[in-house]
């Protein structure tokens, strides 16, 4: 049998080693991933250094004190109750586990994309919950399951590493809302996520800046696009094989009701300057899981869309 010396064999040992470690990132096991190892970026916080708030506590919206008439809040309707959100703190924790007596949902905000997502994290044939794992895909949250830690990418809604690659979120309706458009509209059916998260911080405070307004992207992206500024808000929704996205700008001069098709299913688009924010439904008024999203992000997931443009 052939011996190596131990000339040959640090290098060896040396080369195995920095294999390994770039299949794993902050402990993550990537060796099966379906994106590009390379374009997986820390995003600087350690795993869970942004922490999800996997006890949420909810009050009545006369109760909470901290919110003013403009703060934008993300709401998620069901059984009769609406729940609020606030940006302010999805900003800080961008991941809430919500279990409630009828069933559960995943609401996820990625503060570099301007993407608050609703799931369902029964949809993956089990009872997941969710962490921020602290690395990045197209500048966008990579969050993990707790049970398996696979890495879910939040704008595609699918694992893209560990035992559940290749497994999808099915997303539900949110809306985005001003905080006093949200208390008119649902009255004393209301309940908006606390402060008391069990963590200090400033939720009335952006850790992020001016960055909603910057043109500047802090982590580079796979596709981009000069069609608009890259903080640009669009509505996105995929059908069929399609995917659309609606411009607010366009939407605006368009009208506050506009219908549209996409993937042979015709929709409607309800406009609302105030936020600014839009609703994705069907003719028939079914609410559908649209998307939110700064132009940039919806594009470098998307370099296929195709644009509304106001008639």
């Amino acid at each position: 049998m052939m011996r190596l010396s131990g000339h040959w064999l640090l290098p060896i040992l040396l080369l195995v080693s920095l294999s390994a470690a770039a299949q794993q990132k902050n402990g993550f096991d990537l060796s099966n991933a379906l994106i590009p190892v390379d374009q997986i970026l820390s995003g600087g916080p350690p795993r869970d250094g942004i922490p999800s708030i996997d006890q949420p506590r909810f009050e009545p919206a006369a109760e909470a004190r901290l919110w003013r008439s403009d703060d934008i809040v993300m709401s998620y309707d069901v059984a009769g109750t609406s729940y609020a959100y606030p940006i302010g703190i999805l900003n800080w924790h961008e991941i809430v586990n919500h279990r409630f007596d009828s069933g559960r949902v995943l609401i996820t905000f990625c503060p570099l994309c301007g993407t608050g997502i609703g799931f369902d994290p029964t949809s993956a044939g089990r009872d997941l919950t969710f962490g921020v794992s602290g690395l990045l895909y197209n500048s966008d949250l990579l969050m993990y399951d707790h049970q398996t830690e696979s890495l879910w990418s939040q704008l595609e809604g699918r694992a893209v590493s560990g035992p559940l690659a290749g497994t999808r979120l099915v997303p539900v309706p949110v809306r985005h809302e001003r905080w006093q458009s949200w208390r008119e509209r649902v009255g004393d059916q209301g309940r908006v996520l606390s402060t008391d998260t069990g963590h200090t911080r400033n939720y009335r405070r952006s850790p992020y800046g001016d960055y909603d307004h910057s043109e500047r992207i802090y982590f580079p992206v796979s596709h981009s696009s000069r069609l608009f500024h890259p903080k640009t808000w669009v509505l996105g929704w995929q059908h069929n094989g399609e995917a659309r996205a609606w411009p607010f700008p366009e939407l605006a001069e368009a009208g506050a009701e506009v219908e549209d098709e996409i993937g042979g299913l015709a929709v409607v688009i309800h406009y609302d300057d105030s936020v600014p924010s839009a609703v994705l439904t069907t003719t028939e008024g079914e609410p559908l899981a649209a998307i939110r999203a700064f132009w940039f992000a919806w594009y470098t997931f998307h370099p296929e869309t195709t644009v509304f443009s106001a008639p």
